[in-house]
């Protein structure tokens, strides 16, 4: 005997389909067998595939995510963003006052959420607070360089050292000389991973400032093979850090909102709004349904 899951496929981190980042995410009424999970996302192969439990005793929204080869995410990123605008579009009431923040489960951490919806389109806006950006140690820019395809003159370490800072996954800053230069990456896998796990970070966010001063700021490309992720096109978990190293650096200012622009070498634009506060990092944006349907699992 099988079951039926609701899911819904959500381009995130945008406001058109067939752009941004695309997410399943798929609606269970209990937990799951870890292997249905597993099996769940290797089969739809997106960069993540987030599962959403509603809790009406506790009035709660829990998620939990994966990727392709079964690992499971941590971190408020377009994982998180697109399950709550995915449980929104299910049902509009699995939030009541939207004025005031939010709490959705990540596992077994609360975050806090804040929703509003655009006038022009009614989309979603969902920013999720991460917490305060804790810069790490720096890495060597010869073996950053070596692991991208590029040479050390194609980084800005003038003014960033490549730096690992965590809000709720830490992973490596990695700053690069211009946009062409950040299009020319060609990542050696094996070199990425051996790094990742020698020196205790998840993935690599190449960054090149634009020169605009408001509005998007930077562009950016993620490489993160340790968990299965060749490339991605949208990296809540890591915009979050930059925001935090652009304050440190005094490139932004806190409490105003800036824009990363991702996943332009994939075609699949997306625009990450952030902003740096007293109470730690707002990383948010909007999503787009794109498809939905049904998966079945043995019951």
């Amino acid at each position: 005997m099988k079951k039926a899951l609701d899911y819904f496929v959500l381009d995130v981190f945008t406001d058109k389909s067939y752009k941004g980042n695309p997410l399943a995410v798929v609606f269970t009424k209990e937990e799951l067998k870890l292997s249905d999970y597993e099996n769940i996302a290797r089969e739809f192969g997106y960069s993540e595939t987030s599962f959403v439990e509603y809790s009406q005793q506790k009035q709660l929204l829990h998620v939990r995510s994966f990727t392709p080869i079964g690992f499971e995410v941590d971190g408020a990123g377009h994982n998180l963003l697109g399950a709550v605008c995915a449980a929104l579009l299910k049902d509009a009431t699995f939030f009541t006052n939207l004025n005031s923040v939010q709490q959705v489960m990540m596992k077994a951490v609360s975050i806090p959420i804040y929703i509003n919806f655009k006038e022009e389109n009614n989309l979603a806006v969902v920013k999720m607070l991460q917490k305060p950006a804790l810069i790490g140690d720096s890495i060597p820019a010869e073996k950053i360089a070596l692991a991208l395809g590029l040479s050390v003159k194609d980084l800005n370490i003038l003014n960033f050292d490549p730096v690992i800072v965590k809000t709720e996954v830490a992973h490596v800053m990695v700053p690069i000389q211009n946009i062409e230069i950040l299009n020319t990456i060609k990542p050696d896998n094996k070199l990425l991973i051996a790094l990742s796990k020698q020196y205790n970070f998840e993935g690599f966010y190449c960054f090149a400032l634009t020169g605009e001063e408001n509005g998007t700021i930077v562009q950016s490309r993620f490489f993160n093979p340790l968990i299965g992720i060749d490339e991605d096109a949208a990296t809540g978990t890591a915009a979050g850090p930059l925001a935090g190293l652009l304050w440190y650096k005094k490139i932004i200012q806190k409490d105003s909102h800036y824009q990363i622009l991702q996943g332009v070498k994939l075609n699949q634009p997306s625009l990450i709004e952030i902003a740096v506060t007293d109470d730690g990092i707002l990383v948010g944006g909007s999503s787009v349904i794109t498809m939905e349907g049904k998966i079945y699992i043995e019951n």
